[in-house]
């Protein structure tokens, strides 16, 4: 399992899963039409590679980042399902890190990040907020 590659479309977002490299990227909204036939495959993946990742035990942390723009609560129930798998595997050893980043004026996803970080105590959470760009 090297990687699982969706490119962002304009209901969902872009999903990198560099297993290999043991880092998660999702960027973009999150909106899908079917949020379960969208993220079924993922979660799947993501299982079968943190059960591996269990039984070797790697010393360097496996890496999520996530940068969103918007989700819908079917999305948001996709990435605790995520979180969840996480924390699991951190707590059976894994070194996990999720990086959550969000645009200062954003308060919403600022306080999602908040959130779903409370629901985490064997992974390391992040919070990040992203530089203004120029105008």
């Amino acid at each position: 399992m090297d990687t699982l590659f969706l490119q962002r479309t304009e209901r969902s977002p872009l999903l990198e899963f560099d297993f290999v490299g043991r880092r998660l990227r999702i960027e973009g909204e999150s909106y899908p039409e079917d949020a379960a036939a969208f993220f079924g495959p993922v979660l799947k993946s993501l299982e079968s590679y943190l059960s591996e990742l269990s039984v070797q035990r790697p010393s360097s942390p496996l890496r999520l980042e996530l940068r969103m723009a918007y989700f819908n609560s079917s999305s948001a129930k996709a990435l605790m399902n995520i979180f969840q798998m996480l924390e699991s595997a951190a707590r059976q050893g894994v070194p996990v890190e999720v990086h959550w980043y969000y645009d200062p004026e954003d308060e919403t996803m600022q306080e999602f990040g908040e959130d779903f970080s409370e629901d985490l105590e064997y992974a390391r959470f992040n919070l990040h907020e992203l530089e203004a760009q120029p105008s």
